[in-house]
């Protein structure tokens, strides 16, 4: 189930399950195993819807009784790409649903002071110009990190991109959608606002640390 637009770019995943869970996950006292769990189930969900826009094209298939033509996602393999460290925790859920895609990588981390993104790691499957990607980060708050990244994807010859996120915040939005477009945004919720320090309100916390235990 998904939602109109509250900003532009932006579809927000409605769907009952979906936000029993962003509950669960947002609660600090949900263990980091549960909360593990719980990533993976909303990125799958996510992913699910995310992907309906894919291309199809018919393939001939043999059943038990006789041929049939049935139909199968066109062009290359599906990408993912998590941006490090806290978007690792989103592949394993995706994979479940598609467990064929690639898995590309994206190091960036944020600046304390100047809030803006640093990258130190990138690698990403050959023929980009032809793959479908989706770009991975639990958190969407200032939006640098994920226009970064785009832009990075973007230099490597991709041209099918879409950000999927648990939680996002208006800056975020706006921001990555004027710096591209044409890259759609799902997410499980769309929060009230950011902090002087550029966290989520309500948000989860720190998505890097509950997954990895670090806090």
């Amino acid at each position: 189930m998904l939602t109109a637009p509250a900003l532009p770019g932006l579809t927000v995943v409605s769907h009952p399950l979906v936000q029993h869970k962003i509950s669960l996950l947002r609660d600090q006292a949900t263990p980091k195993k549960v909360f593990k769990e719980l990533v993976d189930e909303i990125a799958l969900l996510l992913a699910y819807e995310a992907m309906a826009h894919l291309a199809l094209e018919p393939v001939e298939v043999n059943t038990p009784l006789e041929p049939t033509t049935g139909q199968r996602v066109a062009g290359k393999k599906l990408t993912l790409v998590p941006i490090l460290r806290a978007g690792l925790g989103m592949v394993d859920g995706i994979l479940k649903l598609v467990p064929s895609a690639r898995v590309g990588h994206i190091g960036l981390y944020r600046d304390h002071d100047t809030l803006e993104p640093v990258d130190y790691y990138f690698k990403i499957p050959a023929d980009s110009a032809e793959r479908d990607f989706f770009l991975l980060d639990p958190m969407l708050a200032t939006g640098g990190s994920a226009a970064s990244a785009v832009t990075s994807l973007r230099r490597a010859g991709a041209r099918r991109i879409t950000f999927l996120c648990l939680v996002a915040a208006p800056d975020g939005v706006n921001r990555l959608h004027a710096t591209h477009p044409d890259v759609a945004i799902f997410a499980a919720a769309l929060d009230r606002e950011l902090t002087s320090n550029g966290y989520i309100l309500p948000g989860l916390g720190d998505a890097g640390d509950r997954l990895f235990g670090t806090r």
